[in-house]
């Protein structure tokens, strides 16, 4: 048989890939099965861990009722911001209330597509890893739900575990809340740098204005600040601010938010930031320090989280009169002084570059003190000296404004008041708009005026800079209240037959050892002068000494220290001695404005009172304050006693030491006494209309001389004129209204019982050694002994 034959094809040689090629492709083949493992480990890591961490998630079921840390807020009667308390300045604002070119500037910026992802944008991880790799501009990976999810419940730390939980909240948060909801917490959850923590907040502390308020440009601003809030601050950074708002305003042209024509007007806009001069802030910072001790007093460390708004007496316009007065009053006593030099010398260096730099080094520690501005000599002569503001503001200073630092321009100078190059001075712009050299002064002064009616606070400026010096001279300096006491002596005097008409010896008095037990006492009048008899309502008028301790001797220092009492003064800090008749004793500002409304209320005890209400975040009404009326009040003295005293005050403003008042202001109800204490320590106003009582005080916080020639109608008399110049425009003069048991005789008023010269005609007038008492209603042998036992004592 032949042979069988096979048909099927035959088999094809086996093919074998070149040496070179086979171990690369082994170990290709390795990694990808080595990557997949790890894949694989990686995903059942992960999915280990997100299911051990899913329990562990904080509750963020209190988010759907949003309530952040809200800062105590202090505002005046009218709702000026007048100080916020807290470690957090928010605004909470609800969603709908955020204007939507706000809400536009944020989505461009932080995430685009907000309401289209569930939480985390995979486009945007994706885009973020591309950018990392160079091929694309980074937008950022983390969402806004991603941001509320740390920056509510995370620590910032940049780990693998925070991530996880980061993301596990993320999809929490989108399956609990709204867009809204979510968009509304991160709105007002960010930290936007100033302590502004949300856009409402960041708008008030950058721009001055409400949210609702803002323009695209200020927005595209504001919504460059969650990424870095110090690197993009506007008032720290402008430059780098400036690149990060154009950029912006580009995205929301980008995404259809603004039109060409809108961004190219907002890339234009002139911003102004608040630290600007268009500021308006209300310098209250010493009434609100008080409110904050009274609301912490009541609420505890809750006060500063709980959104507490509180509203107080204070008229902002009110406030602001009286805050520039004062620092006018104590800046032109400053211009008096000799000069003590400049704060400091630093060496400049010669480069011009390099000196900017120097200069805003230097005054970094000296910050400008509100007009009272710092600046750094760069030349100094005998005619001119120039020299530089932080800004870069050249300020160039001749003739007049060379006068208070004459001495440090001397070649004679001594090398610590010397003004020369480095030298870091203070400047002050005057109304002509020129430039003139000061210093800070080191003299204190307190401002506080009072409605008499309620006893309501209307102003109260507590010292020069509550920066520089927070002891608040208003309530807690005590200090000799000097002649301003007077009136307090010459009220009880009425009480003992004295009238306005009482002819009283403005003559020399002495007091032997003997009379007193201690050392002589020679009192003297102020300017040394003594002219015989007169009035007591000239005595008054012109602060005669003499006269005020014959009525006190009249009187009886016992009786005084009780009658004073009335009005709210402590009787232990007024010991019953005769020195009392010229202001020896101690008080306090507003003290002497309590007191004085008394006079002017018609002779009621107001007790002064800061705080009208308190709200809560959503308007309720947690607290309320309605004074009394006026006639509800306790009575310190009698309706009569007030008018009479009130008309001696009138004469004190019309014609005496303080007849500036009257002549300033043009109007004839003006009432009120000048103090001066011993040694020209201590220097006073004390005076009121019928709507307002005002106090001033101006002294140095040791107490030392102001000077010879200071005294309260010079230093304190020009402050509350300027005060009341503004606080009582538009007010209608008060007419007085005569009250029972007064009657005018010849041209005086008096108690209706004295009309008939059955009160005390004269005192001092019998030729008796002086410090005797005279005659009139002498005292009774047992009172004249008590006041020789005083002296003694």
């Amino acid at each position: 048989m032949p042979p069988s034959r096979d048909k099927s094809p035959a088999p094809k040689p086996a093919t074998h890939s070149p040496g070179w090629l086979r171990w690369p492709l082994r170990v290709l083949a390795w990694l990808i099965g080595l990557g997949a493992a790890a894949a694989l480990a990686a995903v059942l890591v992960v999915g280990v861990g997100l299911a051990m961490a899913y329990p562990n998630l904080p509750d963020v079921s209190d988010l759907a009722d949003y309530r952040p840390k809200l800062p105590l807020r202090v505002y005046s009667t009218e709702g000026a911001l007048l100080g916020e308390f807290g470690e957090e300045r928010r605004n909470l604002t609800p969603i709908e209330d955020i204007p939507p070119v706000m809400t536009n500037a944020v989505l461009a910026i932080e995430d685009a597509r907000f309401f289209e992802h569930g939480g985390v944008d995979y486009k945007g991880v994706l885009r973020a890893a591309l950018a990392n790799l160079g091929r694309a501009k980074s937008q950022g990976a983390s969402t806004i739900t991603m941001q509320v999810a740390r920056n509510v419940y995370l620590s910032s730390e940049k780990t693998l575990t925070r991530k996880i939980y980061e993301i596990l909240l993320t999809f929490k948060l989108e399956h609990l809340l709204s867009k809204n909801q979510i968009l509304e917490i991160y709105m007002n959850q960010i930290y936007l740098g100033n302590r502004a923590y949300g856009f409402a907040a960041a708008s008030e502390a950058y721009f001055g204005k409400p949210l609702k308020s803002i323009s695209i440009a200020e927005a595209a601003m504001l919504a460059g600040l969650p990424k870095a809030p110090s690197a993009y601050n506007p008032i720290s950074n402008p430059k780098r601010a400036r690149i990060r708002q154009l950029y912006i305003i580009e995205r929301m042209q980008d995404n259809g938010f603004i039109t060409a024509e809108q961004a190219a007007a907002a890339k234009q806009e002139d911003l102004k930031l608040r630290s600007s001069t268009n500021n308006t802030r209300v310098h209250a910072e010493y009434v609100a320090e008080m409110a904050r001790q009274l609301i912490f007093a009541q609420y505890g460390a809750e006060a500063y989280t709980r959104g507490l708004n509180v509203y107080t007496t204070l008229n902002a316009g009110e406030q602001d009169a009286a805050y520039s007065a004062l620092r006018k009053g104590i800046m032109d006593y400053e211009r008096r002084q000799h000069y003590r030099g400049p704060e400091r010398f630093v060496t400049l260096p010669t480069s011009a570059a390099e000196v900017e730099d120097a200069i805003d080094d230097a005054l970094a520690n000296h910050p400008d003190n509100g007009d009272v501005l710092a600046a750094v000599v760069l030349e100094a002569i005998p005619k001119r000296i120039l020299a530089a503001r932080a800004d870069g503001e050249p300020i160039e200073i001749t003739g007049e404004g060379l006068k208070p630092a004459q001495s440090g321009l001397s070649d004679k100078a001594p090398p610590n008041i010397k003004l020369r190059r480095g030298a870091i001075i203070r400047v002050v712009q005057t109304p002509k708009k020129t430039w003139e050299i000061t210093q800070l002064p080191e003299v204190e002064g307190a401002f506080v005026a009072i409605d008499p009616r309620t006893g309501a606070i209307r102003a109260l400026v507590g010292g020069f800079d509550f920066d520089k010096n927070k002891f608040n001279h208003v309530t807690q300096a005590w200090r000799q209240p000097g002649s301003a006491f007077k009136p307090f002596i010459y009220s009880a005097a009425l009480e003992k037959g004295f009238t306005p008409a009482t002819v009283i010896n403005d003559a020399p008095l002495f007091f032997s050892a003997g009379a007193t037990g201690a050392q002589p006492w020679e009192p003297k009048n102020y300017d040394g002068k003594y002219d015989g008899p007169m009035t007591m309502r000239t005595g008054l008028a012109r602060s005669k000494n003499m006269i005020s301790i014959r009525v006190l001797q009249a009187v009886g220092p016992k009786t005084a220290q009780e009658w004073v009492s009335r009005f709210g003064f402590e009787a232990d800090k007024h010991p019953a001695y005769l020195t009392m008749a010229l202001g020896a004793g101690s008080v306090t500002p507003m003290q002497m404005a309590t007191a004085y409304a008394v006079f002017a209320n018609g002779g009621y005890r107001v007790n002064p009172y800061l705080i009208t209400r308190v709200v809560d975040q959503k308007g309720r009404i947690l607290s309320q304050f309605e004074p009394p009326a006026t006639s509800n009040n306790p009575r310190a003295i009698d309706a009569r006693n007030a008018f009479v005293m009130d008309s001696l005050l009138q004469t004190v403003t019309r014609s005496g030491t303080a007849a500036r008042a009257q002549a300033t202001l043009k109007r004839p109800d003006l009432y009120g006494k000048t103090g001066t204490t011993n040694d020209s320590v201590d220097a006073w106003f004390a005076g009121f209309q019928p709507t307002m009582t005002a106090v001033t005080w101006i002294g140095y916080d040791q107490p030392r001389n102001l000077g010879s020639r200071e005294t309260g109608g010079g230093l304190a008399l020009p402050i509350w004129i300027a005060f009341m110049d503004k606080a009582l425009k538009g007010v209608p003069v008060a007419e007085p209204t005569v009250p029972p048991g007064v009657v005018n005789v010849s041209g005086e008023w008096l108690y209706e019982e004295y009309a008939h010269n059955s009160g005390v005609a004269n005192l001092g007038l019998d030729g008796q050694a002086p410090g005797a008492t005279a005659p009139g209603p002498s005292p009774a042998p047992e009172e004249r002994n008590r006041i020789l036992d005083l002296f003694r004592n």
